[in-house]
């Protein structure tokens, strides 16, 4: 960082120390003593809930400064990556957390864990739109729980490829949950949703009673096997595969597998 900031807002104070101190995912009590400690900032209400605690911490070192230079320093050391070699994820999601917040007075937490400087936002839609990650689209496209409960982990680890993979399993394991059926790949999609010689299938997307519906339904068997032989069975074949997949590949992909879901959410048994 440059020149010190002018004194952020207590809103804004209150809201990134909301994200430090997250009762789910962010600094143990413990954790903040040491910081606050170690960077000589005074722990005004240290028997507070942690939310209050750091809140008032950065309220008081900012009014003592009348800057928030040493707020943006205890973040940085909060956000040092090697806190996070056992949880990368973790670090994505503070990250991202952060910088929605951020935005507002024009930085952001970079991928090294560093504070640097960024577009401001003037609206919660400027602020969105400059800190969106893929977990935040994803939620903004109301992408189907059974995607989101297979590959969260490795959406925030930004393990694209993988993210894919399991996203695709998640198809194939819930048309066994439904048939009951052991097989895999496109010999379990014939079996659930292939029309076969009876021209009845074990799960029916619609009533199957024209042409278009057939075609409408072997079209979704189709899709799902497709989906199989780009992002699951290359992986299953070649452990080591690390093919790149860009962020609006995976987009694609998990929206595309989101839809199956909610085709199967309909089904006829």
């Amino acid at each position: 960082m440059a020149a010190p900031q002018p004194a952020w807002s207590y809103a804004t104070l209150k809201e990134v120390a909301a994200v430090l101190a997250d009762t789910a995912d962010g600094l143990t009590g413990k954790e903040i003593g040491n910081l606050l400690l170690r960077l000589g900032m005074a722990d005004p209400l240290p028997t507070a809930t942690k939310r209050d605690r750091l809140t008032e911490a950065f309220v008081a070192r900012q009014n003592k400064d009348s800057n928030p230079r040493r707020i943006i320093t205890f973040i940085v050391h909060a956000m040092e990556p090697v806190r996070y070699r056992d949880r990368p994820e973790l670090f994505t999601l503070r990250q991202d957390r952060l910088n929605e917040r951020l935005a507002f007075v024009g930085l952001h937490v970079n991928d090294k864990g560093q504070v640097a400087r960024g577009t401001r936002a003037q609206t919660l839609d400027e602020a969105t739109r400059i800190a969106t990650s893929i977990r935040d689209e994803l939620q903004r496209r109301k992408t189907h729980s059974e995607v989101l409960r297979y590959c969260s982990v490795e959406v925030l680890k930004r393990a694209h490829f993988h993210a894919c993979l399991e996203a695709t399993k998640s198809i194939f394991d819930r048309l066994r949950t439904m048939t009951g059926v052991s097989g895999d790949g496109a010999t379990l999609v014939d079996a659930a949703l292939s029309l076969g010689k009876s021209g009845t299938p074990a799960l029916a997307i619609n009533s199957l009673s024209t042409q278009t519906e057939k075609d409408e339904q072997t079209g979704l068997a189709n899709l799902v096997k497709g989906l199989g032989g780009l992002y699951r069975n290359p992986t299953a074949h070649d452990p080591r595969l690390n093919r790149s997949v860009s962020d609006e590949e995976l987009l694609e992909v998990l929206t595309m597998v989101s839809m199956v879901h909610r085709r199967l959410d309909g089904v006829r048994r």
